[in-house]
């Protein structure tokens, strides 16, 4: 949830030769979960217990994001696609208008590059490395220097060229640029900016930690993660559920280390309060809440220090997080999900939660991304 991956540029590290090649073959765009605001873009409001494509169709889709009730996706043409919840204009069409079938953001055009979702607002990047962000901004998650919601598109006043990977939080946004350097804007009550303060910020700006050596970055609700280009991971804000997973629940306005430490880290993604990430080696290893099992550790419990799922294994490929549910798709390319079920959002045809990893009944060896928002998951196939 809230996050998206870079599109092959050399700081995406965490992102597999064969992740890259994929992106230029035709895959399908498929959606299951909740669907109340049509976010499942099937032309209709129905909640979906199995996977079923949007009504675009198609296998021309290159990368897909979820946020809250809305699911935004980029064509392997570069046009960016939206549906769903749109009362903050999220969908960046200039409506408050829901809709249940995919729509382009009146900016149109064929130059977008990947797409990350918040609760209520999106961050996007061109082909020309310009950021473009739109919707909910009470909090000043936008970065225009405004707290004014947008119901189109407009740049941060960052401005440039330069950005390589964003990612959005519950109500604050981060981003890489291509020298590494790591800029955050929004809400900051936790601490999630890691500016060693609790104020907001509508303009972006660095963490403490500073440095040019940023690789990849995700966001949950009131917390940010990130990893080094030396590996090393390091997670900030809002911690009561220990997803900061460094053994206390105490909130950090700095980054700080997981206990896990280590410099083999390979990608890091955040629900809405709980992480997880992958190790170079292929494991997979989360932390935080956990009252649905999303942790997918056969329990409960909430973990503040990092656990491997009962899965097990070394061959994890990409993960999602969403509210209370995880998705990870492991390199022989089938799709795993656990965790809340309430609407279907894990797509096994039940409503019953999982606290051990099972898979989807569309099973099959194909998948290639996965994206989880609140109560719903995306997912692409070849």
């Amino acid at each position: 949830m809230f996050n998206t991956l870079g599109d092959g540029d050399p700081l995406s590290v965490y992102v597999t030769d064969q992740w890259i090649i994929d992106q230029f073959l035709g895959t399908k765009l498929w959606t299951w979960g909740r669907n109340s605001y049509g976010h499942l873009g099937d032309g209709t409001t129905v909640n979906k217990s199995s996977p079923v494509q949007t009504v675009a169709g198609g296998t021309n889709w290159k990368q897909v994001a979820c946020g809250t009730n809305f699911t935004a996706a980029v064509k392997n043409d570069g046009s960016l696609w939206f549906c769903g919840y749109n009362w903050f204009g999220q969908l960046g069409d200039n409506t408050r208008t829901h809709k249940s079938s995919p729509v382009q953001t009146i900016a149109g055009g064929n130059n977008w590059k990947s797409v990350a979702c918040g609760y209520a607002h999106n961050a996007t990047l061109k082909t020309d490395g310009s950021l473009w962000v739109w919707g909910l901004n009470t909090k000043g998650q936008l970065g225009d220097g405004t707290t004014t919601h947008k119901s189109s598109p407009v740049q941060t006043i960052a401005g440039g060229t330069n950005w390589a990977q964003v990612a959005c939080g519950y109500d604050h946004t981060a981003a890489i640029k291509n020298d590494g350097s790591l800029w955050l804007c929004g809400y900051n009550r936790q601490g999630q900016l890691g500016d060693n303060t609790r104020v907001d910020k509508s303009s972006p700006i660095q963490t403490v930690a500073g440095g040019n050596n940023w690789a990849q970055v995700a966001c949950g609700n009131w917390f940010t993660a990130a990893i080094k280009t030396d590996g090393t991971l390091w997670t900030w804000g809002y911690n009561a559920s220990g997803q900061l997973g460094d053994g206390t629940v105490v909130a950090k306005s700095s980054p700080i280390q997981t206990v896990a430490g280590g410099n083999n880290w390979k990608s890091v993604a955040c629900g809405t309060y709980s992480t997880a990430a992958i190790k170079n080696d292929g494991t997979l290893w989360l932390w935080g809440c956990n009252p649905y099992g999303q942790l997918g550790d056969n329990t409960v419990v909430y973990k503040s220090s990092p656990i491997q799922t009962v899965a097990g294994g070394t061959n994890w490929r990409s993960v999602a997080s969403g509210i209370n549910h995880t998705a990870a798709v492991k390199i022989d390319g089938t799709l795993w999900i656990w965790g809340l079920d309430n609407y279907g959002q894990l797509g096994d045809g039940t409503v019953v939660a999982k606290s051990s990893p099972i898979q989807t009944v569309a099973g099959g060896t194909n998948w290639k991304s996965v994206a989880a928002g609140f109560y719903h998951t995306a997912a692409l196939t070849l």
